[in-house]
Order: C-alpha cells, then sequence, then structure tokens
C-alpha cells in the first residue's frame, strides 16, 4: 500500500512511519521539517499550507493519514497561523483529491478530545456533541464535519481519529498546553526538574505514543463503511488525576523523582485544560478493535522502555 503521512516528521508520525516501513508499504513522508530517512519511503521537506496540496497528492497514495497540526497552546497564542495550518491546508487538500478524477483514497484524520467543550458529563459518550472551547479544538471539529461531508459525497473514504492525549512523550517539551501531562513524568526520569502548572487534583483522558501508532494502523486495515455516517471516533484511553500520575512515576523511580516537580500555577494553561474533557465511554471504538492501556503504570511503563 502507498501511503502518505503528513507530519511525518513529527514524534507519532516517526513512530508509525517506521512501523508501517518495516511492514513493507511504500511511503510518502511530508513535513515543515525533513522526515525520517526510511527504506521505501520518499521524504518531502515543505510547508504544509494550502499551495502544497497538489503536489501531496501527486502519486495518488492509497491511505493519507493527517497528522499535520500546530498544536493547543500555539494555535490560542496565533489566531491567523493556528486556522492556516489547522485548517485552511486541510480544507485544500481535500479540495485537491476532489479535483483528481477516479481519485477516491482512505483518509484517516487525526483529531482530538478538545473538540468537546464543558459542561460534561461523567463520561462523554460517542454521541456527544461537540462544542469546543478552544481554537484548536474548533479547529480540530470543523476538519471533523470535513471528513464527514466529503466522504458521504464520495470524494473521500474517511475517519476522524479523536486523540486522547499522547503521555509519555518522548524529547523536550513543547507548546501544547497539555504538554505538562508529560514533563512531570518524564524529565524527573531522567533527573531533571519539572513544572506543574495545574492542581493536582486536574483529571485528564490519555494514551501512549504506542497506542496512538496502534489506532492510526489499524484504521488503515478497517472498513471505514462499519463507521457508518458518523465518521468520527474517540479512541479509548485511560482517566487519571495528576496525582495518579505522580504516585506512577513515585512507584518507579521514588520520591526523588517526585522531588524534582515543582508547583508554579499558570492561570492560562489551567484555563485551557479545564474546558477539556477527561473521561470517556469508548464502547464503539473498542468494538471495532481500538485498544489502549488500562493504567498510568502501563503508560510510564511504555516510556521507560523508550529512555
Amino acid at each position: 500500500m502507498h501511503i502518505l503521512i503528513l507530519g511525518a516528521a513529527g514524534m507519532i508520525g516517526r513512530k508509525l512511519a517506521q512501523s508501517l516501513s518495516q511492514d513493507g508499504h511504500r511511503l510518502t513522508m511530508a513535513d515543515v521539517v525533513a522526515p525520517p530517512v526510511l527504506p521505501n519511503a520518499t521524504g518531502m521537506t515543505l510547508d504544509l499550507t494550502a499551495a502544497a496540496a497538489p503536489s501531496l497528492i501527486a502519486g495518488r497514495p492509497d491511505a493519507i493519514i493527517h497528522l499535520a497540526a500546530i498544536v493547543s497552546g500555539e494555535a490560542e497564542a496565533d489566531f491567523d497561523k493556528g486556522y492556516a495550518t489547522n485548517l485552511d491546508s486541510t480544507r485544500a487538500l481535500l479540495e485537491a483529491i476532489r479535483a483528481t478524477p477516479g481519485y477516491v483514497p482512505k483518509v484517516i484524520f487525526a483529531s482530538s478530545i478538545a473538540v468537546f467543550g464543558a459542561p460534561f458529563p461523567a463520561k462523554i459518550p460517542d454521541d456527544f456533541f461537540t462544542t469546543p472551547r478552544t481554537s484548536y479544538g474548533t479547529q480540530k471539529a470543523i476538519t471533523e464535519l470535513l471528513i464527514s461531508d466529503y466522504t458521504r459525497r464520495g470524494f473521500i473514504d474517511g475517519i476522524s481519529i479523536r486523540l486522547p492525549t499522547i503521555c509519555v512523550r518522548p524529547g523536550l517539551p513543547n507548546k501544547a498546553a497539555s504538554g505538562f501531562f508529560s514533563n512531570i513524568i518524564r524529565e524527573p526520569l531522567v533527573g531533571k526538574p519539572a513544572i506543574l502548572p495545574v492542581s493536582d487534583t486536574v483529571r485528564h483522558w490519555f494514551a501512549s505514543p504506542g497506542a496512538a501508532v496502534g489506532f492510526f494502523r489499524h484504521a488503515l486495515t478497517l472498513d471505514l463503511s462499519l463507521l457508518g455516517d458518523r465518521r468520527a471516533l474517540s479512541m479509548p484511553g485511560l482517566s487519571a488525576t495528576v496525582a495518579e500520575e505522580i504516585e506512577a512515576l513515585r512507584r518507579v523511580a521514588g520520591q526523588k523523582a517526585v522531588d524534582l516537580i515543582s508547583r508554579i500555577p499558570d492561570e492560562t494553561i489551567a484555563r485551557i485544560v479545564s474546558t477539556w474533557p477527561c473521561d470517556f465511554d469508548t464502547a464503539r471504538a473498542r468494538a471495532l478493535g481500538f485498544v489502549a492501556e488500562t493504567s498510568f503504570d502501563a503508560i510510564v511503563a511504555a516510556h521507560l522502555k523508550e529512555i
């Protein structure tokens, strides 16, 4: 299968590309920075703007995995950049596909639980309405509607995968408002300090990078007609509080690691995070074969295998 990965130089993109390359798929990888060099893969280094859309699909890939985006905190800070990157470029991609006669690829879009906005029920069901309270969430929600409508019209065969917060993310801190969820585990595990900008009681919805790769791999093989007209799907995950995260860290690395966490409140981050959902009923995704971790200890263990 020929697969185009947009955002292939990002954390999930790299892991997914490596996994798919090992399976023998032919890959085209695109990002604003150079994607990884892999067997049977072509890299494209370009700004994923509206103007780039025709060149991205020139090879008529069988499937397109769309991971490219600027993250939540950056999208909130820079309104114009957020809409240009997270919405306009995707609309242009869909229009380029529509303008290509006889071309109907599978499109797997990386959406987010940020499409939901408070007030929430105790567990968010699959049919809960989307009322995002951030620009990032709004951009994702609009794209979900586009994916569904272009599928309905027969231009693509699409699915929007609503990712939990991916934790523990390897590498360096980024501009995501949710970044501290990873920082308070990743940094202390290697003896570095970390800042916690919210209360220990904050609860959130998590999955590991490995689970995220599994979501996209599974979607590639899934008969998307099983979704019917509801083409957006919340992925399985784990609901945990910051305090439960810290306890998982304590069990693995002891009090010395926990002591590296400094509590420095940040009202902007706390406000953004407070608008996000924290628990889901994902029976529909699980029935379709999507899986994720069921304990934060398992998420920490998955990260430890990579450091």
